[in-house]
């Protein structure tokens, strides 16, 4: 295998795993948020007891996320040279500002987020909560800032030539403000609270149905609910507007999400399919002419296809991009659809009492991780060849000095210290959830 499929492998690899995490740490905190104002307004125990079992387990997060993130900037360093001084102007004004916007507010309220209960007034740690919590959502919107300027670059100019040529910051708000990034930054916020609504919702959900903390559960799932409910319907609407952007910023990343072959022709939209890029056909179960009606309005109205487009320029793992994109979707309306439900059974005061549900939502929470993945995957594959769309492609961007068994000798040594991190998140958030909410051995258990 070649230096630039391994680079590839491995960034993909510790970016996966990294993406676990920052997703869950905004979702939680946001829970968080609701729950201590809750909390502050009612003057209600159970508020303040569910705001600090979810502070332990958003901790637990929090630090994961911070420790993987790091292992990505020095990947670009050794693994991608070329990019790094291609865009290292680009990532260095964003990440710039996510240093003094994100882990600024971050790391003022942190320490009293987690260790300021009965240290400081109620209303002094609400605020230190917010503050987190918008800390990790502006982390976000400076690295999806970043990666969004690789789908569609704007506002700079290059200087140089060649392997020495580096793309430099014209317009700061032209390249904060480019075409794709309002559009996916809301999309990954909307993934963001959805993977932390339902960690809350599997957590809870798991209590009722063992009769386990039932009064204060009853009280955690409804406002989940809400979360779930609201933005799993509004991510479908920010996915259109995505999908909109995409067909006319790349339209090859369009026609691939599509299965789409011919040249400026109407275009189908498939609800399941498996593509044939030999024989440029897909078989499958769609609407004809259904994506041209999404971008158009209209079921005759031609859509750019990959033949459109020179073989060099179109991504090469069509049929991957085809399956990651429909997975993404599929959940999506399975999500739309069970939140929908269960908030309308609990309008009838019957959701309690309906244990099948609750079993689908004790096992939800991966749902939304598996979104969150094969969305970004659509993204990420879906964008090549190029590294920084229409401008550098992927096969000169890596580092020409690193060897593939140095690649492969790093990938097995992340791989394995991944999984134990993995297996130590997910054994400490367990231990956590089987102890419960309440500290004291004296808790009142329904």
């Amino acid at each position: 295998m070649d230096v630039e499929i391994l680079a590839r492998i491995q960034f993909a690899f510790t970016v996966a795993f990294h993406y676990i995490y920052p997703p869950l740490s905004i979702g939680i905190g946001l829970l968080i948020v609701l729950f201590e104002s809750i909390y502050i307004k009612t003057g209600n125990k159970e508020y303040e007891t569910l705001t600090r079992f979810w502070i332990k387990i958003f901790a637990l997060t929090f630090g994961i996320g911070v420790a993987t993130g790091i292992i990505m900037e020095f990947e670009f360093g050794t693994n991608w040279a070329v990019y790094s001084r291609y865009v290292g102007d680009i990532f260095g004004s964003a990440l710039a500002a996510e240093g003094l916007f994100a882990f600024g507010l971050e790391s003022t309220f942190l320490g009293v987020l987690l260790f300021g209960w009965n240290r400081v007034k109620p209303w002094v740690h609400l605020v230190s909560t917010i503050g987190v919590f918008l800390g990790s959502m502006f982390s976000a919107v400076w690295i999806v800032v970043a990666n969004s300027w690789q789908q569609t670059p704007a506002g700079y100019h290059i200087v140089g030539e060649g392997l020495h040529a580096r793309a430099e910051v014209t317009d700061f708000w032209a390249m904060v403000f480019n075409p794709s990034s309002v559009d996916r930054l809301i999309h990954t916020w909307q993934g963001s609270f959805l993977a932390g609504a339902f960690l809350v919702l599997s957590v809870h959900a798991y209590y009722l149905k063992k009769g386990r903390f039932v009064a204060i559960s009853k009280k955690a799932f409804p406002i989940a609910l809400g979360v779930a409910t609201f933005f799993s319907f509004t991510q479908l609407l920010s996915g259109h507007s995505s999908a909109d952007g995409v067909a006319v910023n790349q339209p090859a990343k369009l026609a691939a999400m599509e299965g789409h072959f011919e040249k400026n022709a109407p275009a189908d939209l498939y609800l399941m399919g498996w593509v044939n890029k030999k024989d440029q056909t897909v078989t499958g179960i769609g609407i004809p002419g259904g994506l041209s009606f999404l971008v158009h309005q209209d079921f005759k109205a031609p859509i750019k296809g990959l033949n459109d487009f020179p073989e060099q320029d179109r991504p090469s793992q069509i049929n991957a991009v085809f399956q990651f994109y429909h997975i993404m979707v599929a959940i999506g309306l399975f999500l739309i659809a069970l939140t929908f439900y269960a908030s309308f059974l609990w309008f009838k005061g019957k959701l309690f009492e309906t244990k099948w549900l609750l079993t689908i939502f004790s096992y939800s929470v991966l749902l939304p991780q598996i979104a969150n993945q094969v969305g970004w995957f659509t993204a990420e594959m879906g964008r090549q060849p190029w590294v920084v769309y229409g401008q550098l492609r992927t096969s000169q961007a890596f580092s020409q000095e690193v060897s593939a068994n140095q690649i492969v000798f790093s990938l097995v040594l992340f791989t394995l210290v991944y999984s134990l991190l993995l297996v130590l998140f997910i054994y400490s958030v367990n231990k956590k959830v089987k102890h419960g909410p309440y500290d004291s051995s004296d808790a009142v258990l329904n």
